[in-house]
Order: structure tokens, then sequence, then C-alpha cells
């Protein structure tokens, strides 16, 4: 321990140094002493470098471990990352190609592939895991999990073989979200939509068999507006490509311009093909014309119309979202776009093409590639939902008036979680990706499927089915939330009864929280739940605290193509304009940005990024963390935490240079009012800390050790010891120091999981001083509501906040006369009662040395009293004569404007209890208030009044 500090607060000089001790002490590692409190954190993709979302999160589940730890849980943060299946392919193949070497994805072939994306994971998870040490994160590294590792694929490969033999696990064709460049399916979150300019155009669907009808219209008072014979419908679409596909015309069954032609076929334009006009309600009678086609195998609500109809699905696309061999020969081996072209040329030319005008629609578009999503027909593997989703809504909601075994945070994401899994489909798991725990079935020459552990379990099965011919195992892999799903008992060593042993499953399954985003509730949170309970018999966890999503400070998302992403590490260590502009603007995908985002940066951020260190950032993020969707960076608050960090210092300092040479040991009795107030509030502090923990609001938790630490102890307790510390009462001095160094060590046990760097570096110089040995703050008792008493202490907490009004009042009057701080000035008081005399008798060692006083003199009329500046506190009246100190025109001008501001206080009050709806509809104790507000006021514009009376 060393028990001296730097003068200045420079956290580059201990950041790093105490995270290596602690680290090496194998403080991270659970003790096996205590009540289990355990944390999964959301395994970050190996795609990279952490974001702000990622530090967001990952400070308060490092506050949530720390504090645990220091309360004697025995304690586990089982860290890990994921192998990011398509995400991690993308970066790799994209690195092939920047290197030059003429390597591509399909030129290495899937081993030589699969070898250069494991020295990429190396490299990328090397880096998360430097990154997360930076900003203190205390999990136990020594059991991080990978999602490929041997361990965790062992539990994928027989979660998917149980849930086959279960009848859960199938393939079927269906349609899914496709990405043509990737050449995959993707899940729902990987699809972004936005509103984009495109057309609608309305196409002549002719009647077969000469078939007509007379089509009439009617305005919205229901005026016939037209009537006219017709053989054909006017079909409206935003993507008349996929008409080639079309296997069905549709309107509204209660549509009665339609009415007549259900049942009816249409002959489909530029095809051969007839196809039938068929009503649903699905369609919107006032959009359009309509009427509309009906193309399942290109779109998802035209899917389930196709599945309720028992419609043909007729797939027109390839992979890579060109027209295939089931179009007419003319349309074959087109871009989707280019044959979209010439579909609206053919119509045109055959007078088919009624009209085309703007229209804004809704793009899907690939998250990783920016390509437009295409609703594709392929055969897939899916996880039958229906019965686990029921299991899992039981889980969160409870079942007979029960609550449930998992807890949402705040509770209303509930209903979220409620919608989705009463929506829920069939999961695909699948994926066309080489990167990924492969699919362990085989198939055999004649179509047939054999799922296994292995090849030898998979022949075994084909065997015992009569089929002894060869086997082909299938190229896709398992999408990543499959095997994220598995993460609270994958990384417990399931299903190996020796691992799940040495590892701890029974002491962390579930686990105590999950601290993660409201976007992936369904995608990950959901699945988690459905799927510890079928495999475990367990909840992954019993808590589950849904965050905001970090937002930069006007709002807006923070992304690459905005050019608004922010690293934590350049918040810690800083980083030049330059240098940031370099980040920004490298890897865009669309280069052509670059300018722009250039521009937007050098404007905000004309000198760079200043290194705050992680302490500030962690704590700016800890105040930030509301109970909100949205959580918007101020990166002014970030100065300001920094500022509280060597607000802190420089009180230890203060506090170290006191107390040199003392000793102590246990809980001091104080014998300072000011010493009983400061404990008293330590152990309100303490209280407040231990229900926001309990409730997240760690927003609160930092509001409450912030205001305790900068106002009560270093702005009010320091201050309140001086004069005891420098008087002639040794006892009281010896005491002062005890009080002073028990409150900030506890403060700094308080502080420590939301800023655990500072607060160690410090406490290593507080701590032997008051006879503790501990290695570090980690292991200290985390300070608790009644571990003081403290005797008198409202009397104490009453008489103080009146002395420090008393000594604010006097500050305020010497800083409007701009007193110099050395000038010693007389005090007059007036009007005290027989409790404000025996107050100033009691403190008036330290009224004199707070405020410089020559002398404190009680005084009965004040009418004859000299020119003074006046304060009131309560109903004392403080006269500071003016005589030598200021200037008695400018004291009357102040006096003057000090009366119109408290005559609009007065106006307000009175406004507000004139109201009725105020006075009927507000608590009585909040109009109690008003009306004693108003009494302060009044009393405050008498005493001015009449200091403003006897300076004529």
């Amino acid at each position: 321990m060393t028990d001296t500090l730097a003068s200045s607060y420079d956290p580059t000089q201990f950041e790093t140094r105490l995270y290596e001790q602690w680290e090496a002490s194998g403080v991270f590692k659970p003790s096996g002493q205590g009540e289990p409190y355990s944390i999964l954190l959301p395994p970050p993709n190996v795609t990279g470098t952490l974001h702000m979302g990622h530090a967001f999160q990952h400070t308060l589940q490092d506050a949530l471990v720390r504090y645990h730890r220091m309360r004697g849980f025995d304690t586990l943060w089982q860290v890990g990352s994921d192998h990011a299946g398509i995400a991690t392919e993308m970066v790799v193949a994209r690195n092939l190609g920047v290197k030059g070497k003429g390597e591509t994805r399909d030129s290495l072939g899937r081993d030589g592939f699969i070898d250069k994306v494991w020295e990429w994971k190396q490299h990328s998870g090397d880096t998360i895991e430097r990154q997360m040490r930076r900003i203190g994160a205390s999990g136990d590294w020594s059991r991080s999990v990978f999602t490929m590792d041997p361990m965790a694929a062992e539990a994928v490969i027989e979660a998917f073989v149980k849930l086959h033999e279960q009848g859960l696990v199938y393939r079927g064709q269906r349609l899914v979200n496709w990405d043509p460049v990737l050449k995959t399916a993707i899940s729902d979150l990987e699809v972004l939509s936005e509103e984009e300019d495109g057309f609608l155009w309305s196409i002549r669907y002719p009647l077969a068999d000469g078939a007509s009808y007379e089509h009439v219209e009617q305005d919205a008072d229901g005026n016939e507006t037209l009537r006219e014979t017709r053989d054909y419908l006017v079909v409206a679409t935003t993507r008349p490509e996929t008409m080639l596909g079309d296997t069905a015309a549709m309107v509204h069954p209660d549509d009665a311009r339609y009415a007549g032609l259900v049942g009816k076929d249409v002959a489909l334009p530029l095809t051969a093909r007839r196809i039938p006009v068929i009503a649903d309600d699905y369609v919107d009678r006032e959009f359009g014309t309509g009427v509309v086609k009906v193309t399942p195998a290109h779109d998802f609500n035209d899917y389930a119309v196709g599945q309720r109809h028992g419609l043909p699905l007729i797939n027109i696309f390839t992979p890579d979202a060109a027209t295939n061999d089931d179009v007419p020969e003319p349309y074959r081996g087109l871009d989707r776009y280019e044959a979209r072209k010439v579909v609206l040329a053919d119509l045109e030319a055959q007078g088919l093409l009624v009209e085309t005008k703007p229209h804004k629609l809704q793009v899907p578009r690939g998250d990783r590639t920016g390509q437009v999503i295409e609703p594709y027909l392929t055969d897939q593997w899916f996880v039958k939902m229906d019965t686990l989703a029921q299991r899992g809504l039981e889980l969160v909601q409870g079942v007979d008036g029960q609550p449930g075994a998992v807890k949402f945070v705040p509770p209303n994401w509930i209903n979220t979680y409620r919608h989705w899994m009463e929506n829920i489909q069939d999961w695909c798991i699948s994926r066309q990706l080489w990167w990924g725990h492969r699919i362990p079935a085989w198939y055999g020459d004649d179509g047939r499927i054999f799922v296994g552990r292995d090849e030898s379990e998979a022949r075994a099965s084909a065997e015992a089915a009569g089929y002894t011919g060869p086997l082909r195992q299938d190229n896709d892999v398992l999408e990543t939330w499959f095997s994220s799903s598995l993460w609270p008992f994958s990384t417990m060593g399931w299903p190996n009864p020796q691992r799940m042993d040495e590892r701890g499953f029974e002491r962390f399954v579930p686990s105590s929280a999950l601290v993660t985003g409201f976007d992936i509730i369904f995608f990950w949170v959901a699945r988690m739940i459905m799927m510890t309970d079928h495999f475990t018999g367990q909840v992954p966890f019993k808590d589950v605290y849904i965050t905001g999503l970090i937002r930069d400070a006007h709002g807006q998302k923070m992304s690459k193509s905005k050019g608004n992403i922010i690293d934590p590490l350049d918040l810690i260590d800083g980083i030049s304009a330059d240098d940031l502009v370099a980040k920004r603007t490298t890897g865009l995908m669309r280069p052509t940005d670059a300018p722009r985002i250039e521009r937007a940066t050098r404007r905000e951020f004309p000198e760079g990024i200043p290194a705050f260190g992680a302490d500030a950032l962690r704590f700016t993020i800890a105040a930030l963390a509301t109970h909100g969707r949205d959580i918007r960076f101020d990166m002014g608050r970030a100065e300001g935490y920094k500022n509280f960090c060597n607000k802190l210092w420089n009180a230890t300092r203060f506090v170290l240079m006191n107390t040199e040479g003392a000793s102590f040991t246990g809980v001091p009795q104080p014998q300072t009012d000011a010493g009983r107030w400061i404990l008293s509030r330590l152990d309100q502090a303490a209280a407040q800390a231990e229900k926001h923990f309990a409730a997240y609001r760690f927003d609160l938790l930092a509001q409450t050790l912030y205001e305790f630490a900068w106002n009560d102890f270093c702005d009010w307790f320091v201050e309140l010891a001086k004069p005891a510390l420098h008087g002639e009462d040794s006892e009281a001095a010896h005491n002062t120091r005890h009080v002073l160094l028990y409150v900030l060590e506890r403060l700094l046990c308080l502080l420590h999981p939301l800023i655990p760097f500072v607060s160690e570096e410090l406490w290593q110089s507080v701590a032997p001083r008051l006879g503790i040995d501990g290695a570090t703050i980690m292991l200290q008792p985390y300070p608790q509501a009644g571990d003081i008493s403290v005797e008198d202490a409202d009397r104490a907490t009453a008489d103080v906040e009146w002395l420090k009004a008393m000594v604010s009042a006097v500050r305020r009057v010497r800083s409007e006369l701009n007193v110099a701080p050395s000038k010693q000035v007389t005090l007059l008081l007036a009007g005290a009662s027989d409790r404000e005399r025996e107050r100033t008798a009691r403190f008036h060692g330290s009224l004199s040395f707070l405020n410089r006083l020559e002398r404190i003199e009680l005084i009965d009329d004040v009418d004859n009293a000299p020119a003074a500046a006046t304060a009131v506190v309560g109903e004392l009246k403080l006269l500071v004569p003016l005589e030598g100190l200021v200037d008695l025109d400018a004291e009357r001008a102040r006096l003057d404007k000090e009366l119109k501001k408290v005559e609009v206080e007065i106006g307000r009050c009175k406004g507000k209890l004139a109201s009725e709806t105020f006075v009927n509809n507000a608590p009585p104790a909040v109009v109690e208030q008003e009306r004693k507000r108003l009494g302060d006021w009044n009393s405050q514009r008498e005493a001015l009044a009449a200091q403003r009376t006897r300076l004529g």
C-alpha cells in the first residue's frame, strides 16, 4: 500500500497498473463462499472492436458484480464472445480483398477460409478482451467461452439432435429473408426497413375466356362517378417484376365492385398462365384499385394468403436475385431490377400498363450489406415454436395468478415480450454460410436425411433405416442466435455432467441478472428462456434489466454511415481530430459519405476528444442509465464527472495531509455535531445505494453518491472539520480526524462499483490509517444502512443544516459585496430565538472561522442598527455592517434588485394559493409547503425593506 498521493489526478498513472494487479490476484474468480451471484455477459461479436453500447452495458454489469462481491456474495461474471456467423464471414471476406493477395472465400475453399476466420477471431477476440479490461470489467477471464469452443459446440450439437429427436426441429420449405449478396437467409433482426421513394404501377390483368363485368365507382358520399364495362382488372403493385410468379389476383370479400368475379380467372400478362381471382380480408379496399396480385413465393403476407387459399408457390429468382428458368424465356437470367425494366417495357408495349405514380414504401435492407432483402422460398431448418413459446410466456408472466420466475425491469417490457411470443412463427435456424456450427445432418443419395452427433451416429441411423449408400453432410450452418440461446447453460458445461460439476452448474444456474438492450428481447432473451427451460428445467436468469440504446447528443442512433460513432476507448484515452476523422471515414459502405462525415466531425470536435479516463466514462454511463428507450450521450457530462474524480482526489489529499501520523480503528464516536451529521448522512447514502442497486436505478445511485461526495463531504464536512482541526481542543481535533478518514474510506467503498480505479488508488492511501490491511478495496464490505449508530443524529442534523444556512448566507453577502476573502467582518444577529442564541454560542467558533468574522453580536433593536447588508435565515436577521466595506449607493441598488426578486416570488406563491384548483387538488403537504414559502418570502421582504429604509 502507498501512503502518499500524486499532487494531481491523472488516471493514466494508475488505471492499467491497478487492473493488472486485480487480475493477477485472482479476485475476479468466484470465491466459493457466500450466496452465489452471477451475471451472463451478452457475448460481443468477434467482428472488430467494442462500441458505446458495449461500454454502456459492460459498465452496468461490472457495477453489479463489484457491488455484490463487496456484499460478500460468491460472484461470477461469465464472459465470452460470439462467433457472429454472417458478420464475421463478411469481415474476413472483405479483408481478403483489401490485402490484395488474390485470395477470395471461394478460392480458399471451405476449410481454408475457416482457417482464415480463426486467425481473425484470435486477433479480434483479444482486442475485445483488452478493451473490456480497459473499461474495468472484472469478469472471470479464466472461464471465458467462445461460442465455437469445443465445449460450447458440443452443447449446440446436442441441442439440435435432441430437438430433432423430439420432433421440434424439422426441414421444410418456407419463405425467409434472403440476402442476395451473402446468399443466405438472415433473421428479422438483421433487416432494417426504412421509407424510400418508389413507384406504384397499375397493370391490366385481362379476364380469361372473354369475360367482362360492369365496373362502378363511387365517391365518399356514395355518388356514382364511373360506370363502364371492363374485361380486365387493374392491379396495383410496387414490384412489377414479381408478377411473373403470381398465382392469384385478390380482392376484398366485401368489395361490391368485384363480387361477381371471385372464382373466375384472369390471364396473367406476359405469361401463358391463368390465375384465379380470390377474396381475402387482407386486402385494403382503399389502396390503389382494391385489387392486388398474390405472389406467395416472394412476399411474406402473400405467403400467408397462399397458405390460407392453397395457392401454388412459384419461385422466380436464383440465390443472387436473378430470374430463373421458371419465368418465360424472354425474362430469364436477368437481375431483378433489369427484369423490372423489361417487364414494364413489354407491359407498356402491349397496352397493359395503366399508370405509374410516385409512392413512398418501406424497403427492407440487410444491415450487413445494405442490399434490398428478397423474400425467398428455400429449404431450411426450423424449430417448432408453439409449445416452447407458450412455456416461455408462462415463465415470465406467471400462471394462475402466480408471478413468473423471470422478472423484467422495467416491468412494462413484459408487454413487448408477450406480443412477440403470442405472434411467434417457427424459427429458421439454418444459414448458407461456412463459418459457424455445421448442421449435424447427413443426406443419402435417395434424399433421406439422417441426424446424428457425428457422422458415425448418422450412419448408424441410416443403416438402421436400411440405407447403406454414401452420406453427404449438410453444407449449412446454424444461425448465431441458436448457439447464443444456449449460452446460460452451454457456458456451464452442459451436457457433460463432469464439466457441469466443475463449472458450478448447480450453483450458478439460474444466473442472477441479465443486462441487455430492448432490441433483442425476442431474438435472444426469449430464446434463452425457452431453451434453458426446455433442456435444464431451469430459467436462465432471475432478473432481466432492459437498457435503452445509446444515441449521440442530438438523439441520433450511432452508426458508421452517420459518422457519429464514438469509440469508448477514445473517451478514456483521448484522440486527435485527424485520427477521429480517419477512424470515422474508414471502411464506409458508401465512400461518398466521407466528406460529409469529416465536416461534421471537425465541426463538433475541432480539437478532437480529450482524455477523460475510465472512471469518468463509467460514472457518466451510470448517471445516464435511466429506465427509458433512448439515452443521449453528452460529452459535457463526461467532463463534469472527470472534475468529480479530481474533486475526490483533492479531498483525499486534504484528509491525508490533515491526518499525517494518525492511526485509528473501528467506527468513530463523533464528538461534534458536524461529525454526527456526516455520519448520519453516510448512513442515509448507504441506505439509498442499496435501494437503487436493487431497483437497477443506476442514474439515481450516481446522483445519490455524487451529492453525498461532492456536497456533503467535500464541500461541507471538509469545511466544517477545519475549525476543529485548527482549534485548541485536541480531543475534538483527534476525533474529527477519525471521522474524516472513516467517512472517506466508506465513501470510496460506496463509489467503487461505479468508479473502481480512482476509488482503489485513493483507498490504498486511506486504509492504512484506519488499521485496514486488506489488499484491495474490492473485497472490503460495502457500506450498509445501520452500520453506524449516531446518538442525537436528528438534532445534530437540524443544527448543522442551520449552521450551513448561516455560513451560506454570510458568504453570499460577502460575495455580493465583493469583500476580499482575507478581510474580517462583523456579523450582527437580530430577532434570535432562544434556540438560535444557543446555536450561535455553540457554533461561534465555526461561524467565525468559516466566515472570517471579527465578532458576532446579538442585537434587539434593528431600527438603530448601522447601515448593513442583510440576509435572512428563517426568522433570524443577519446584518453585516457596511461601514468601510462597500459603496452605499451600490448597496442601495443591490437591495432594490433583491426586493424586486422577492416580490416576484411572493406573487407566485400568492397566485398558487389563490387558485382553488391548486388548494383543492394538491396534496395537503404541498399546499402547506407553499404557505411556508410565502411566509419565508414575506420575512425576507420585511428584512430587506427595513434595511433599505436604514440606508435612506
